[in-house]
């Protein structure tokens, strides 16, 4: 790996390598259409997407449509949401979010990002992985996996924020890309370059991480 280094630069290591273990990487959320996926997103904050599929499939079968989503009882919605953690919270952003979508945009979720960030919710973040890839619009959005391999493989700075971390994201990687290196770089962390315990022993990017460099103490 060494040698290659020498002759290749830094992130077209990381994008081979990338491209070696998830050559087709793909969101791990179910759903079935654009409302789907961004309550998805968001009832994912602070959980795991293996968690939000396992509630998602009872919410979305009970309340089949936005319309009913919004005149759900919040009681019965908190009762399936309870699983994820912050559960009141999370029921009211759904029950708000399909309220607004059937109000104001015919049931439809908007592409614009201003429109997208004015609901309960919705973050940078949650926008940048629903337009990335509901639309393949060209996004890279920064979750804690991301944030973690960009510092620990050098493409950003161990200071830098979630919002730092992106913009030094989008300059090295391929605009086209974008998308794809962000569901890579999330599954990288998720099942290899892990907060704890990660396979450092059998990952081809550990002579250039930071983490392995310094005796895998957690770069913060």
């Amino acid at each position: 790996m060494i040698g290659l280094m020498m002759k290749m630069n830094r992130v077209e290591v990381i994008e081979d390598y990338l491209d070696e273990l998830f050559p087709h990487p793909k969101c791990e959320l179910n759903y079935n259409n654009d409302y789907e996926l961004l309550i998805a997103i968001v009832l994912s904050a602070q959980t795991t997407d293996k968690r939000v599929n396992s509630v998602t499939p009872m919410l979305f079968g009970k309340y089949s449509t936005l319309e009913k989503l919004m005149n759900a009882d919040i009681k019965d919605v908190e009762v399936i949401l309870r699983p994820l953690g912050s559960f009141r919270k999370k029921a009211s952003y759904v029950k708000e979010i399909a309220r607004i979508l059937v109000s104001i945009y015919n049931g439809k979720v908007p592409t614009n990002r201003k429109c997208l960030e004015a609901m309960p919710g919705v973050g940078r973040k949650t926008v940048n992985v629903f337009l990335g890839e509901f639309y393949n619009i060209p996004t890279i959005a920064v979750d804690t996996h991301v944030e973690r391999v960009s510092k620990r493989l050098g493409l950003a700075k161990d200071s830098d924020d979630v919002r730092g971390v992106e913009e030094k994201l989008k300059r090295k990687f391929k605009r086209e890309d974008w998308a794809k290196r962000h569901l890579q770089l999330v599954l990288f962390g998720r099942y290899h370059c892990k907060a704890i315990s990660p396979n450092c022993e059998e990952c081809k990017l550990n002579s250039i991480c930071k983490y392995k460099k310094r005796g895998c103490r957690e770069i913060k």
